[in-house]
């Protein structure tokens, strides 16, 4: 089920319950795949593309979060390159970043909110 609002298509991703605390999941929309983390040490949710820039690997979702100076990270599993998980940027002065999308839960329901004018993700 998607809905449209202010030029932003938001999709029911998964289950509240689905995601495990201060972790991760990787979520399919179409041929994409979107990194949902439940931040339950911030009582907050981000979502963020699922590939590091560093190494084009699907790996995100299976990162560690975080915070650095007051602000919620993902680190790469593999690459530990640090991304902030409310603008995107590499925190660790890089300039790859990735894009990140807007998060709301709803009667135990998380939607992911894609931006009308966003083609597809990042292969």
């Amino acid at each position: 089920m998607s809905t449209i609002t202010e030029n932003i298509t938001w999709f029911a991703a998964c289950r509240s319950a689905d995601v495990p605390q201060n972790g991760g999941v990787c979520v399919k929309y179409n041929n994409d795949q979107i990194a949902l983390f439940n931040f339950t040490r911030r009582g907050e949710w981000y979502a963020s593309q699922n590939m590091c820039p560093h190494r084009m690997q699907m790996a995100l979702s299976r990162g560690m979060i975080g915070s650095q100076d007051g602000e919620p990270k993902v680190a790469c599993p593999f690459h530990k390159r640090t991304f902030s998980l409310i603008t995107g940027a590499c925190l660790n002065g890089d300039e790859c970043a990735i894009k990140t999308y807007p998060v709301k839960v709803e009667d135990g329901l998380v939607y992911i909110g894609i931006p009308e004018a966003d083609g597809p993700l990042p292969a």
